[in-house]
Formats: C-alpha cells, structure tokens, sequence
C-alpha cells in the first residue's frame, strides 16, 4: 500500500501570501516593493523572523542575498529554493515573492512533521530581481554567478540619484562575500507564469524546461525635417512613414518564422514630434524570444539584411543586448513530473520567455523551476492573480521533489 503523501497547510499559504502583501500593499491590493526600500526591508525582517522561529540559520552575502538553512543530517550541498521579494512598481503579490514563501512553507512542513533532512535546505531570497529601482534585472544572482562586475553594479543609481552601493550600506543587509551561494545540490524556483498558456489550456502546472533567448535592437531612421504645409509628398523624407514600411517589412517576414517566435517593438522615438513637422527621424525598439537559437539568427538576419536606404531614409541597426537561452536541469525537471503525476495533477513541460534567477544559477548548478498559472496571465500590475487553490498544488510539487531529495543522501 502506497504511503499518503505529506502535504502543505493550504490555508497558512494564503495567510503568508496576503501577509507578505502588506508590505508595500497599493491600493488596488497591488504591491510596491523596490529593492532596500523601507518596505523591501520590512519584508525581510519578516522573512528572517519566521525563519528563526523554525530553528533555520541566516546568512546574508555582500549584495544582501538571504540564505536561511534547515541543517541537514549529512554534510552535504544544499538544497536551494526560492525567488525574489522585490517587485515593480504597482505590481502584484505573487510575482517572485510566491517562490520565497513557496520556500518558507516546504521548510514549515518539514517542521511540522518533524523531517530531520540528510541534505540542508536552504530558503534564498535574491536582491533586485526585477531591475525595477536598480539596472539590470537580476542583478545579485547575476554577480553571483560572475555575470555582472560588482562595482558596476554598485554604481548603478535609481530614479533619485541613489546609488545601489549607498542603498545597501544603509539597509543594514551588506553581509560578507563567504556567504555567496555556490554549491548545491540542486536549486529550485517556483513562479507564477506571468502569461495566458497554463490557464487557457486548463492546466495546473508548467515544469519549465528552460528560459528562451532573446535579442534586442534598436533600428534607427533618417530623413530630413522641413514643414509639413509646404513640403510636396513627393519632396519628403519623412522619416516615420519609412519605418512604418521598415515594420511592415519584418513582420512579413517574421511572422513566417517559427509559431512560437515572439517578437516586440515596444519603444518608439520621433523627432521633433512636432505635429507642423515632417518627422526627420524615428527609432524604434525590436525585441525577439525563443528557445532555439537558429530562430532568433535568423530574426538577426533579417534585421541585418534590411535595405541601406527607404523612401530617401537613412537605416541603421544597432545590437543593444542579447541572452542565449538557458536550459535547465533533465533530471530535477523529471523528477517535478514525477511529483504532478503521483499527486495526479496536469503539467506541461515549457519555456519561460520571462527571465528568472533561476537562468543565471543554472549556469553553475543544476536547476528547474515550475510554474502555476496566472489568471489571464497578468503580471507585473494590480491585477495580477493566481488562485489560491494553484499556488497550493505547486508548493505541494515542490515540497514532494524537494523531500525526495532531502531523504535519499
């Protein structure tokens, strides 16, 4: 006979979603929580007490990563789950902040049914996931894992002109460089999906197989600004109406591509922009995602093939940035699954076209995340919801995985 699996209490899950709300609650029942502010601050002071109250040791690194440990039996690299507590402006509850109480609520059951791990598990909170007060986003998992210079960053400045370096001497977080995360056993993020895919296929998780990769450019106009009254339509080198054919020319083409391909041009620069005035010059943001690195090749392509000149306009495209995507862990994603399948729960495997923690950690250490839908798939706004119920089911896969784990050593 197949022993009962353990589950999580559902209703201390919701209580600590809606409890960590309160920091940084807006309003609308949103949440503003910039890195180190008072509020992100608050958080963590919260995080570290029920912790503490669960007998875990915190550690914090030098760009004030939290690492809170339940000691293993063995000595042995830890587990490691979690995500991130900031948020964007007038965000929502759950984005990042489900994957750190996710964390919290495996070791409160652990606790509650008195599991003495042969592995450590160790609950992480990273800093500055969302970029939203400082450039770039997942700055501190970044530096990290070796893929942003830590001065650099600390010169990166918010929208009042302050630092992230004096942001961090003041919250009282600026631990030491030895406690940096860099060995584990595995690590583990759950997130909620930030996109329509799970809950318009009626599904209740997403074993997320990897982060796909992207480019970014910026393709840039130029024509001649004169009058808009006395300029015959003949005469004009107006710069706007190219890159409206410019749009139009890679749609085409991309739209022929792969199904999966996603693509955005999402900023728009027109100068003078002055409505008495033909346009002289327009650039415009063009930003393409997928998990198959031939495809986004040849979005490069097309962007590089692009004629020199359209309708008298001067065209130049230059890279702005680019990530290669990231493949998680086979058999952590295997043995998520596996976990779905034996609480009889629906799953997809899927990318993720939003980046996480997780893509930059899995450079060094085998990693996977899951997901849980989101209602309508909203993210990064007030609105964004994702039912009690799902984000139950996910921390019960996650503790299932994460006590296979614990208990083999």
């Amino acid at each position: 006979m197949q022993k009962q699996k353990i589950r999580i209490n559902e209703e201390r899950l919701k209580n600590t979603i809606e409890r960590f709300a309160d920091f940084g609650r807006t309003e609308h029942n949103g949440v503003t929580r910039l890195s180190l502010s008072t509020a992100d601050i608050d958080a963590r002071n919260y995080l570290i007490s029920c912790c503490k109250a669960l007998g875990m040791s915190v550690k914090v690194d030098d760009v004030a990563n939290i690492y809170a440990t339940m000691a293993g039996t063995e000595d042995h690299p830890p587990l490691v789950m979690g995500s991130h507590l900031d948020s964007v402006r007038r965000g929502g509850r759950f984005d990042g902040a489900l994957g750190v109480i996710a964390a919290l609520e495996v070791a409160r059951t652990l606790h509650d049914h008195q599991i003495k791990p042969k592995i450590p598990f160790t609950l992480v909170d990273f800093t500055n996931e969302e970029g939203a007060r400082f450039d770039p986003a997942m700055m501190c998992s970044g530096i990290i894992s070796g893929k942003f210079e830590k001065r650099a960053m600390l010169n990166s400045t918010d929208s009042d002109g302050v630092t992230f370096g004096e942001a961090l001497a003041a919250s009282g977080y600026e631990g030491d460089a030895s406690h940096r995360l860099n060995e584990a056993t595995a690590y583990l993020e759950m997130h909620i999906e930030q996109g329509p895919v799970l809950e318009n296929e009626g599904l209740s998780l997403g074993v997320v197989e990897g982060v796909v990769g992207m480019v970014n450019y910026e393709i840039e106009l130029t024509g001649e600004s004169d009058h808009a009254g006395t300029t015959p339509m003949h005469m004009r080198k107006d710069a706007l109406f190219a890159a409206v054919d410019v749009i139009g020319l890679l749609r085409k083409q991309l739209d022929t591509l792969d199904h999966e391909l996603v693509y955005t041009m999402g900023r728009m620069q027109v100068s003078p922009n002055i409505h008495t005035v033909i346009p002289g010059r327009v650039a415009f943001t063009l930003e393409a995602r997928h998990k198959d690195p031939d495809v986004v090749a040849q979005v490069v392509r097309a962007i590089r093939n692009l004629p020199e000149s359209l309708d008298g306009c001067r065209i130049h495209a230059r890279k702005l940035w680019e990530r290669n995507t990231v493949a998680f862990d086979h058999g952590l994603c295997d043995r998520l699954i596996q976990s779905a399948r034996e609480l009889g729960l629906s799953y997809k495997r899927m990318y993720s076209g939003a980046g996480h923690d997780a893509q930059y950690i899995a450079d060094g250490l085998p990693a996977a995340m899951l997901f849980v839908p989101s209602v309508k798939g909203k993210s990064h706004c007030e609105d964004e919801f994702t039912a009690y119920e799902d984000c139950a089911r996910g921390v019960n896969v996650a503790f299932d995985t994460v006590l296979s784990i614990l208990t083999e050593a």
